[in-house]
């Protein structure tokens, strides 16, 4: 803006014949160069800001992959349809000690993205990598510590735990319970009417006192 206005002051001065006009303008263009000089440097645009603006096309979520490790690596398997064609600098990783993202520019005019946060326990970001092979890109996690993964990340880890306490019950008649809910809401009519005909005779034993314990 600042800039704007000088340059129309400097073609008023060119225009300019009377001297208090031209004194008056002449004030104005000194006040406005010292406001330029003195103005901060523009910031430098985010580095994903300007990773975004470049670019092109829209943006794909990866959902879809496989894993295994060993001793040393934790390793997800990443199927893309011809990411062996792209140049290397096209396919980032970048990790930390407990997450990592990729980014897939421009492959048949998408760009894909996968980001795993909160993995399961540390990696070392200098011995972690990538790889592309042919229709499939392998990032290669490498472990802080030798040790078996149970799963990728601690969401998942507290998910599992918390499915698993559901059906893992200190009274064993909560926990038939549960599987049998988690049967009769999952199956088809066949199954339901099973569980059904199962629970109403488990009452009948029950009232006839064959059965001390409710099932």
């Amino acid at each position: 803006q600042l800039q704007k206005d000088l340059e129309e002051v400097k073609e008023l001065l060119t225009n300019a014949t009377r001297k208090r006009v031209r004194d008056v303008l002449l004030a104005e263009k000194q006040k406005l160069e010292l406001e330029m000089k003195n103005q901060p440097p523009p910031k430098p645009k985010d580095a994903t800001e300007e990773e975004k603006l470049s670019l092109g096309g829209y943006t794909v979520k990866i959902n879809n992959y496989g894993w295994d490790q060993s001793d040393k690596f934790v390793k997800i398997y990443i199927s893309l349809n011809g990411v062996q064609k792209l140049p290397a600098e096209n396919v980032q990783v970048n990790f930390t000690e407990r997450s990592f993202d990729l980014l897939v520019k421009n492959l048949n005019g998408k760009n894909y993205t996968m980001t795993f946060n909160n993995l399961l326990k540390p990696i070392s970001v200098e011995g972690s990598s990538r790889k592309i092979k042919t229709d499939m890109i392998l990032v290669m996690c490498k472990k802080k510590r030798e040790e078996k993964w149970d799963c990728l990340t601690q969401v998942e880890k507290e998910s599992k735990e918390k499915e698993k306490a559901a059906y893992d019950t200190t009274d064993p008649s909560e926990g038939l319970m549960n599987i049998l809910k988690k049967m009769y809401a999952e199956g088809d009519d066949e199954m339901k009417r099973t569980i059904n005909k199962a629970w109403v005779e488990s009452r009948e034993k029950q009232y006839k006192g064959d059965i001390p314990m409710d099932i």
